[in-house]
């Protein structure tokens, strides 16, 4: 099957403009494109069933743009993904092309890409802009100090509310946007207050920003950490929420250890999630049957959490 001689013509013209990406969209049935000059659309007219058309255009976009006639070779995602597309110039050009497929887990893989630029940002954020794109993005250094970093950051921010479902994704999400350092202060209090409502949100904090938390009086002040710490351990939602505290509240403490330090923050510099692994590799539990599992496991790190968040600075 080929595809309808209209498109085929306008595809052709297309493709003799300087290209930056593309994207498809399979509802309305109409192909966009990115170019230096500006944005270009066709709308295309399918001579077969559309799902099988549209795999029939990004088998030609390939072709175009990779010089692949069977489509998107999904081998390259893995190669991306692992930084074997080399680096420098030739990367950068290996991975534009890539954006010219149409191919969605061809931005994705782009995404991954340790070569990512701010510049191919730019063109894989237009292709496809996404909660995951943003934050895979945002963790490369060369995209969070460029002109995208304030860019998915604001993203980020303005759809974190989206993901209160999903504990995982939260703390992913803003230990993200903690490392890039791309938030203004505001934003970074806006973050700090949702924990109020939902727990997990504290554990970028304790995992990135421990010695800097809001509300610290310096950074030998460990009562909020302890505090917080203490809030999300009450009332835990998932597995992962448990271990990546206790991970954050061991190697917290571990920086405070001395030959003057207190019995607490010795025991809790041991703390880490081997402490509830027996407990997780028994059961899949979460919620409050999960914390009715892990309270024995639990109740001396809070206790040693209490003694540090009513001690004297």
């Amino acid at each position: 099957m080929e595809l309808a001689s209209e498109d085929q013509f306008r595809l052709e013209i297309l493709f003799t403009r300087p290209l930056q990406a593309v994207r498809i969209d399979e509802s309305r049935l109409i192909l966009h494109a990115l170019a230096e000059d500006g944005e270009a659309q066709i709308p295309l007219h399918p001579n077969d069933r559309p799902e099988r058309y549209l795999r029939q255009l990004r088998e030609a976009l390939a072709n175009q743009a990779l010089g692949s006639p069977k489509g998107y070779p999904v081998h390259l995602s893995r190669w991306i993904r692992h930084g074997q597309m080399g680096s420098g110039p030739m990367a950068s050009d290996n991975l534009a092309r890539l954006l010219l497929s149409g191919e969605p887990e061809a931005v994705i893989a782009v995404a991954h890409s340790p070569a990512l630029t701010d510049e191919i940002a730019r063109r894989a954020w237009w292709a496809m802009p996404s909660i995951e794109n943003a934050r895979l993005m945002l963790q490369r250094q060369a995209v969070a100090k460029g002109s995208m970093g304030p860019i998915l950051a604001d993203f980020l921010v303005e759809h974190l509310p989206f993901l209160q479902e999903d504990p995982i994704a939260i703390m992913d999400t803003v230990l993200t946007l903690l490392y890039s350092e791309t938030l203004s202060p505001l934003q970074e209090e806006t973050l700090w207050r949702r924990g109020q409502r939902s727990r997990c949100h504290y554990c970028g904090f304790l995992e990135l920003r421990s010695m800097r938390l809001p509300g610290a009086s310096g950074p030998d002040d460990d009562r909020v950490f302890a505090r917080t710490a203490l809030e999300i351990l009450d009332k835990p939602d998932t597995q992962e929420v448990i271990t990546r505290t206790l991970n954050a509240i061991g190697q917290h403490f571990t920086q405070r250890l001395s030959p003057h330090t207190s019995a607490a923050i010795t025991a809790l510099a041991q703390v880490n999630a081997d402490l509830v692994e027996p407990i997780f590799a028994r059961s899949t539990a979460i919620g409050s049957l999960m914390r009715e599992k892990t309270e024995p496991a639990l109740r001396p790190v809070q206790e040693a959490l209490q003694q540090v968040a009513g001690a004297a600075i």
